[in-house]
């Protein structure tokens, strides 16, 4: 994917960012949100672009603009190059086929061999259980062991 032509069809917006920050943060317009119209994009073709539509439709907004945002940095250059990156990962991630799922066949091998195993194993957890007296025959649980009688 050529992200060098795709970054020529994006365009930045600056705010103040939200938080904790005093004078600097009050004054300077330091955090960038990266806007890319997918539905009237150049370099992605028709495919592509449903595929972002749909691996990104919660930053799509109505208008079909995908919004990246940074501004967690001091600096809105550092913001910009930051929403970049995230955008380029985004894109990249979306785009990308997925993976066929290959479903998981019976075992071929001793079916019959697997099913003993695991009655076995029952087994051993079962006995593992504490044991629950019946009345009459003289034991009680109450903290201690009592004896017939």
């Amino acid at each position: 994917m050529d992200f060098k032509a795709l970054e020529k069809e994006v365009r930045y917006r600056t705010m103040r960012s939200s938080g904790s920050g005093g004078q600097h943060i009050n004054k300077v317009e330091t955090k960038v949100e990266l806007l890319f119209d997918v539905d009237n994009s150049r370099v992605l073709s028709d495919a592509q672009k449903v595929r972002v539509k749909e691996e990104l439709d919660g930053r799509i907004n109505k208008e079909g603009i995908l919004i990246v945002g940074s501004g967690n940095r001091r600096s809105q250059l550092l913001n910009k190059s930051a929403a970049l990156k995230k955008f380029e990962r985004l894109i990249a991630k979306a785009v990308r086929p997925r993976k066929k799922r290959k479903p998981v066949g019976e075992l071929a091998a001793h079916p019959e061999k697997r099913l003993e195993e695991k009655k076995k194993r029952a087994e051993k957890k079962a006995w593992r259980k504490k044991a629950i007296p019946k009345s009459g025959d003289g034991l009680h649980f109450s903290g201690r062991f009592l004896g017939k009688g």
